[in-house]
């Protein structure tokens, strides 16, 4: 049976996310001191009691996510030698895979996000950028309702899944867009709780400081093959996933096509790790037919350990 391990990007993020598992296992609780310590504030404080405004923050959000995503790694592999026959990571939750498959140092990664969060709202400000999600439309129309737009940018930014599609841009033109999909037959259009609009062309300058500081990262191998979101195709050498991290801070994410990769190479079953369980639904959107688990706190960690269990 193959498995993969797919992790959560922004948007996932709540106030108490990974609080149940620190409060019941202390062997994680040292990559909270790790994280704390790289960073200079508290990360357990921020994570499991805000404030929501605090932890929605980009800069905040991306180093939080990746620590209680790799502490639930961590406890689940403690308790089942399990080896994933590949990883993938929804945006940010790409970083997450490549601490796990040891292509970077939980401290590197932990840095590495933090200024990523910074380079990417250093690039737009605030109040001037905006994500939302269209569902109910294909792709054709999200493309074609992006292009005619007047107002200012947009452009499709996640292909999540089937009737699911991330837009994102300059605010004005993005609410444009929400407007423009409801008139075509959009069931909703929402906003997203993120502060920068990534996987599109206003993240260039973000990409060409991401450059530079990767140059001084050590990138190694990873243990378990890595499918990446700006290509969506198998990646197993170092140079080729580091140009694929610049490369996604400013292109499309295409997170449908990296699934439908992943069961064409026979992945039966996926267990999303870290906090909430959206790539769960995005994947049973996109095949009905896999086996999904996840692990986010002590409940979702024993469910999915008794269930590998019994596939064994």
């Amino acid at each position: 049976m193959k498995i993969a391990f797919v992790f959560p990007g922004q948007g996932s993020q709540h106030v108490g996310m990974g609080k149940d598992l620190y409060e019941n296992f202390d062997e994680i609780r040292g990559i909270y001191k790790e994280a704390s310590d790289e960073l200079g504030y508290d990360v357990a404080e921020l994570c499991f009691n805000g404030p929501k405004e605090e932890l929605n923050r980009t800069y905040r959000t991306q180093p939080c996510i990746l620590t209680v995503s790799f502490t639930a790694f961590k406890l689940l592999v403690s308790k089942n030698d399990i080896k994933p026959f590949c990883v993938a990571g929804h945006s940010l939750g790409e970083y997450t895979a490549l601490v796990v498959t040891d292509v970077l140092s939980f401290k590197d990664a932990v840095t590495l996000t933090e200024k990523r969060g910074v380079f990417m709202q250093e690039a737009v400000p605030e109040d001037e950028g905006l994500m939302a999600a269209i569902l109910g439309l294909e792709r054709e129309e999200v493309e074609e309702i992006c292009k005619s737009v007047i107002s200012g940018y947009v452009v499709p930014a996640n292909y999540n899944c089937p009737g699911q599609i991330v837009i994102a841009g300059e605010r004005e033109a993005v609410e444009d867009a929400m407007e423009l999909a409801k008139d075509r037959g959009a069931k909703r259009t929402v906003a997203l709780a993120v502060s920068a609009p990534s996987h599109c062309k206003l993240m260039s300058e973000a990409s060409a400081r991401l450059s530079r500081l990767l140059d001084g990262i050590e990138f190694r191998a990873p243990k378990s093959p890595i499918v990446n979101n700006a290509n969506a195709i198998f990646l197993d050498r170092p140079e080729a996933i580091k140009d694929s991290l610049i490369k996604q801070l400013n292109s499309p994410l295409l997170w449908e096509d990296s699934i439908n990769l992943m069961i064409e190479n026979g992945v039966e079953t996926f267990i999303e790790i870290g906090p909430g369980r959206i790539l769960s639904g995005l994947i049973k959107r996109i095949n009905g037919d896999v086996n999904l688990y996840n692990v986010e706190d002590v409940r979702s960690l024993e469910a999915t350990l008794n269930a590998l269990h019994s596939l064994r």
